[in-house]
């Protein structure tokens, strides 16, 4: 074997060491005691105060925000503050917001979706967190990691994709797109802001999607392109959102334009749940 044969078998190892740590950190993040797994329920809230079989309190939601009335040996902790009996106003909650007071029991996150106020009650022995046992995703393959060239538009747009909630929509500012080729034919994809300031989040469909891969859409973080727009589009990397596993997920699915037309043969597949 070569030096160059070795380096590249080296480089191909940590590729694939590289992937396989992202993938387990990504599925510790969803079947965390309070993550995705855990809510054991969507509540729509209203003026009208409602008391949930999985939550402790009554709940509102006005324009003043969100109000919680706790009953007597009711008690919840926010931000290291005790709210005992009584009534407490949590305020207003900033769209894709949210707020977790929690108990001995579970976590209960008040969030804001498409304009509406929602309480999803979080614990961890939830059945769907019980029985995970992890996510089916193809081999990391250094092909699906693809170089390619970030296009900012003039002005950030804003842009409207529906939800897999019938009736619901998220709107967000796209400050540009990504240009990429596959099998030398030129393709784009509009890119959202990401977690990390100067990063970009893609949402994004393809001929694997409802077949091997989730229908709805899939998530791709983007590190921040360099000084000369330069961006790796690792599809290896291409994510289930909670939506795949939970029925009580409001993901955003991708703009139409993100819909590709060849097979994505890379990152992760259909949930074992969802089979």
């Amino acid at each position: 074997m070569t030096a160059s044969d070795t380096h590249a078998v080296d480089a191909s190892t940590q590729f694939a060491a590289d992937w396989e740590l992202w993938h387990q950190q990504h599925q510790e993040r969803l079947a965390a005691p309070d993550g995705f797994l855990a809510i054991t329920s969507i509540n729509w809230l209203s003026p009208t105060p409602a008391r949930f079989t999985d939550a402790p309190g009554e709940w509102s939601a006005d324009d003043r925000g969100i109000t919680v009335v706790l009953g007597d040996g009711e008690e919840l902790t926010l931000d290291g503050a005790l709210l005992s009996s009584g009534t407490h106003h949590l305020g207003r909650i900033p769209e894709r917001g949210g707020v977790f007071p929690a108990d001995a029991s579970g976590v209960y996150e008040v969030a804001r979706r498409g304009g509406n106020d929602i309480l999803r009650p979080r614990h961890p022995d939830h059945e769907l967190r019980a029985r995970f046992r992890g996510t089916p995703a193809y081999a990391p393959d250094p092909r699906w990691a693809i170089r390619g060239r970030y296009r900012a538009f003039d002005a950030p747009r804003d842009t409207t994709v529906g939800s897999v909630v019938e009736g619901l929509q998220h709107v967000y500012a796209a400050p540009g797109a990504v240009d990429f080729e596959v099998d030398g034919q030129p393709y784009a994809l509009t890119a959202f802001n990401g977690h990390v300031p100067g990063s970009l989040h893609v949402l994004f469909t393809d001929a694997t999607s409802g077949v091997t891969t989730y229908a709805a859409n899939r998530s791709l973080q983007v590190a921040a392109p360099d000084a000369a727009g330069t961006v790796t589009v690792d599809f290896n990397r291409a994510a289930n959102l909670p939506c795949a596993y939970t029925p009580f997920a409001t993901c955003p699915l991708p703009p139409a334009e993100n819909r590709l037309p060849f097979p994505v043969e890379a990152g992760e597949q259909v949930p074992y749940e969802a089979r």
